[in-house]
């Protein structure tokens, strides 16, 4: 149950990573977009804790964990500086 628990929790704060870009981009101002980008960057870094967790309690592996870990790095610094260009 812990396992399917926060998966779920990985799935939903991920498709908020697409969402809050998806959400904030649709003709708002600058400033509206870039507290969405926020959200979004937010919503990453929640996918990184609970990957942390599932590493931890060994639901994945050390090599799935990295390649995760790295992937969701990636894409925090590719919003932020999105977020700054603006």
């Amino acid at each position: 149950m812990e396992l399917f628990s926060l998966s779920n929790q990985i799935k939903k704060a991920a498709d908020s990573v697409n969402l809050n870009i998806a959400e904030g981009c649709m003709g708002q101002s600058k400033a509206e977009f870039k507290r969405f980008l926020t959200y979004s960057v937010r919503s990453g870094l929640e996918v990184v804790s609970c990957l942390f967790m599932a590493s931890s309690r060994n639901y994945i592996t050390e090599s799935e964990f990295k390649r995760l870990y790295m992937e969701y790095e990636q894409l925090c610094k590719m919003i932020s500086k999105l977020k700054t260009s603006l």
